[in-house]
Parts: structure tokens; sequence; C-alpha cells
């Protein structure tokens, strides 16, 4: 008995793989997403096996039973609607209670967004953070931006739906106002799309497209050229910015810097601050 974790095309047929196809044909059980839309993908390589419902809103509830079953030499498949499970997708709570049982757990790897994103998106990948769906909350979105805006890993991975897609890149532009993205539509599919470049041109160039509003997203974010060139610059030399910028006292300007960044350290800040007062003679 085992639980075959199954990779799903996103978009193309011909990715799926004749080891998935063989996994599907000799399993006792499929748990699928949405059975509607896995009994399409059935019908086409003509699998005919048993489905179960297993989803975001019941896993829970049917992830013991399904248990009992492998544990009575069950052999199940897990897929959802596209893509590889448990990635963004239903499949932790299982293969969690599966892994503390000692059940045996393979994984028939295929199609996934982010792998396919991140290979041809033409920014360096050589460390990466996914992080899902953009939350609809203002406040769970702020806390997203600012960890893309310090994270130190090359690329940020996000989704987002067609209908947010422009005013989500627009608030992240607040955040990280010069940076390099790739915005990747449709992927594998017949009106795959690809938006390259600084983050404000991709947004005018996206609001001009006529289909923007059509296909899932995927968004990448690379700010560690912009974060580098910015780390250059002396706290000291950031401070006297801000004075300019905003005609203010060092005194402000230091809780401005504070706010503004919280990568500086109060004492090196004060320590800036003590530096400038003996450079320029200023209060």
């Amino acid at each position: 008995m085992a639980l075959y974790v199954v990779a799903t095309p996103i978009g193309n047929l011909n990715d799926f793989s004749k080891r998935a196809i063989n996994v599907l044909n000799n399993c006792d059980l499929i748990l699928a997403e949405d059975t509607r839309q896995t009994i399409k993908l059935l019908n086409h390589f003509e699998i005919k096996k048993k489905m179960q419902s297993y989803h975001k809103f019941n896993e829970s509830k049917v992830v013991d039973g399904i248990i009992e079953k492998l544990k009575n030499n069950m052999n199940i498949a897990l897929v959802s609607d596209a893509g590889t499970p448990c990635i963004s997708d239903p499949g932790y709570i299982l293969v969690k209670k599966a892994r503390e049982e000692n059940l045996d757990v393979y994984g028939v790897p295929g199609a996934s967004a982010v792998i396919d994103a991140l290979s041809i998106c033409g920014l360096d990948t050589s460390s990466f953070s996914f992080y899902g769906f953009v939350s609809t909350e203002n406040k769970q979105k702020k806390k997203l931006f600012e960890k893309i805006k310090t994270s130190d890993v090359k690329c940020k991975i996000i989704y987002e739906s067609p209908k947010r897609i422009v005013k989500t890149l627009q608030d992240l532009v607040d955040y990280v106002p010069d940076c390099n993205i790739c915005v990747l539509r449709e992927l594998t599919k017949v009106h795959e799309k690809c938006f390259y470049g600084k983050i404000k041109d991709v947004i005018n160039t996206m609001k001009e497209d006529s289909s923007v509003q059509k296909g899932e997203y995927v968004v990448i974010i690379n700010n560690d050229a912009v974060k580098k060139e910015s780390s250059e610059y002396s706290i000291e030399s950031k401070l006297i910015n801000i004075m300019v910028s905003n005609k203010c006292s060092l005194k402000d300007a230091i809780g401005l810097l504070k706010a503004k960044d919280d990568t500086l350290s109060k004492k090196d800040i004060y320590n800036a601050s003590l530096n400038l007062k003996d450079i320029l003679n200023v209060k």
C-alpha cells in the first residue's frame, strides 16, 4: 500500500508522464480536488478508476478514513486540478498524516507552474522563495510585500488572479519600485504570454493588454540588485538625503530613517548621526 502524489498537466495534456498514467491505471482510488475536472483528464487517457473528492474544505474530515484505506493495503493516488498537489493545492494534511503513520508516500513528478516559470523567467534563480497566492487582506498583503522587500533570496514568487494582477503589481511597486520582474500567464497553453522588465514598465504594458484579465498569473520578483545598490550608501548619506528631501532636522531624519529601513540598527543610526554632527556641525 502507498500514497502517490501525482502531478497533472497545467495546460498542455502532452506534459502528463507515462509513469503518471501507469500509476493512475493501477491504483485502487484517486483522490481528486474536483472530480468534475479530473474526469476530463481520466477520459482523455482512457483511465477508469474510482474517485473520491479531496479538497481544502473537506481534507481535515476525510483524512483519517483515507489513512485507514492505506493501512488496509489500498494504493491511492492524490491529484489536484492542475500541477503538483501540496504546492498551493490540497494534500499537506494527508501527506503529513501518512508520514506520521510510517506509510509509504511517493511523488510522481510532472508539471508545476512555479518550476516552469523559474526555468524561463530570465532572472537569477540560484535561490528562491514561493509565497503562493497573495492575500486579499491588506494587512497580510503588506506583511508579504515587506518580506519580499527585505528578503535576501534572489527570486520571490507569487500567484495572482487575472482580476487582481495589475492592482497587486501597483501595490508592490511601493515596496520595490525599481525591481525586475517576470509575469507569466497561461503557462504551457496556446495563449501563453510573458511580461518581462522593470516593474513600472511591465505595469504600463499590461494596462494596454486587452486580454490581461484572462488566465492565472505567476509573478517572479528580483530586487537583489536594487538592494545591493542601496546598501552601498552610507547611513550618513541616507540621513542627509532624508533631511534634504523632507526639509527636516537631523533629529526628525533619524526617526524617519528608523521607520523606513528596519534593516538598520538603532545603534548604527545613532552613531552615524553623531558622525554627521561632527562633520556638518548640525543638531
